[in-house]
């Protein structure tokens, strides 16, 4: 069901933690999706940087948080499967590049689904 996965770490100035990952860790940038997303390539690990703004309120609110994200294929079908697993859905978003519905673990920690267009 799973394509692949990403670590999104929520970041208060998005051309400041583009260039710490870029500049300073020597990472890749492998993509802006919007003026308010990009994903840097470290071995093994995408990492997303979301800056948020008012209209992205279901994120956690405080620079430095962190969810961990599912990149699949088929978003309706992963949802009905994950529901059918007894997960719950809390919101989705629509943006631009993509689509992305969020849901939390057992410990409450933000997981999400993301279907690229």
């Amino acid at each position: 069901m799973f394509e692949s996965a990403n670590v999104t770490i929520t970041v208060a100035d998005l051309k400041r933690a583009i260039q710490f990952y870029v500049e300073t860790l020597g990472l890749k940038l492998q993509g802006e999706m919007d003026e308010h997303f990009v994903q840097v390539e470290a071995p093994g690990l995408t990492i997303g940087l979301l800056h948020l703004t008012g209209e992205q309120d279901f994120q956690p609110e405080k620079s430095g948080s962190m969810s961990i994200g599912f990149v699949v294929q088929n978003l309706e079908t992963a949802i009905e499967t994950l529901k059918s697993r007894g997960v719950e859905f809390h919101d989705s978003v629509e943006g631009k590049a993509a689509k992305v519905v969020h849901f939390n673990d057992p410990e409450g920690n933000t997981l999400y689904l993301v279907s690229n267009r």
